[in-house]
């Protein structure tokens, strides 16, 4: 904690320059993997003069989510590949989220994307992700693993997910979470077997992550995707999203659910300290950065009012600047 302290306040006086592009746009070019510290410093200096774009469909989705900072530390190629993942996860979330259409539209346009992703035709790839045709075929990403994340955007627009049991809560996890750490992980350079396991142990570390940090966002939405056997063990029968959330026995069904990501979180880090650094240095960040956020939730605690969890700008950097430096 003393060095990640030390490590934020060298990002803070920097005054969010050289060390901020490690982080935060305009996209820089990553060194190759294997590259010295002082050359990533170079590269992060470059971000900061606006020497490298990400083509504009992919890079500008990709600057308001959380795994910025670890796909920003990527080898420029393999930095766009995620670009063009994370750009089609966000497509379909979207369309997922989207409360002005109807779910008979929602699904049309998720089929659209099956039916595109069927083909892995350029030309036939919704505007703005032709390039996920020739991603996806140079990482020989597999197909399976796009549909599976359509899949479970199409669980959330179907119907509100309200008290899912065990087994559809695990589903669900794998299909919006871990498929795209299969998508990923071949993309980072990753053992195939080790990073199917990783996927698997990562990706429902950091979806039970957010579905304790957004409980509250997700009940106004009239979604609720704690187990329902854990609801009742805790003597929670009823669904109703607005009324569990107020329930008191709140507390010890989100505490079940933090020691079980912090199983998945050990697991994965497991599984990392066997692999290359180079090849597991984006997902190390994304481990580090979400399980500060189930860490701070759980201090904070689940009865209201509860307040949600964001890792700041300078927290972000020291993150990213450990990974750089020390591992």
């Amino acid at each position: 904690m003393a060095l990640e302290q030390n490590l934020e306040e060298r990002a803070a006086a920097a005054g969010g320059r050289a060390l901020a592009g490690v982080a935060l746009d305009p996209l820089p070019s990553a060194a190759p993997f294997g590259a010295t510290a002082s050359e990533d410093a170079s590269n992060a200096a470059a971000a900061a003069d606006g020497e490298h774009r990400a083509p504009a469909a992919s890079g500008t989705a990709a600057r308001g989510s959380s795994f910025y900072a670890a796909m920003r530390i990527l080898p420029r190629a393999q930095r766009d590949a995620m670009y063009d993942v994370y750009a089609f996860c966000r497509a379909v979330d979207d369309i997922a989220d989207d409360l002005a259409l109807d779910r008979a539209e929602k699904l049309r346009q998720l089929d659209a994307w099956r039916a595109a992703i069927d083909r892995l035709d350029p030309a036939a790839m919704p505007a703005g992700h032709a390039r996920l045709a020739h991603t996806a075929r140079q990482y020989d990403l597999d197909r399976a693993d796009f549909i599976a994340v359509i899949d479970g955007m199409t669980m959330d627009a179907l119907a509100d997910i309200q008290a899912p049991d065990e087994a559809t809560l695990d589903l669900y996890c794998d299909r919006v979470a871990s498929a795209v750490g299969r998508l990923s992980t071949p993309i980072f350079g990753m053992p195939r077997d080790a990073g199917i396991a990783l996927a698997h142990h990562l990706g429902r570390a950091l979806q039970l992550t957010n579905i304790l940090r957004d409980v509250d966002e997700d009940a106004g939405l009239g979604r609720l995707y704690l187990p329902r056997e854990l609801l009742l063990a805790a003597g929670i029968v009823g669904h109703e999203p607005a009324a569990v959330v107020r329930d008191p026995a709140l507390a010890q069904v989100c505490d079940t659910l933090v020691e079980r990501a912090r199983q998945h979180y050990e697991r994965a880090v497991a599984i990392m300290a066997g692999c290359d650094a180079a090849s597991v240095r984006a997902p190390r960040i994304m481990a580090a950065v979400y399980r500060r956020v189930l860490e701070e939730t759980a201090r904070r605690g689940f009865l209201p009012p509860r307040t949600r969890v964001k890792v700041g700008r300078t927290r972000l950097i020291a993150i990213a600047l450990m990974h750089l430096l020390f591992r």
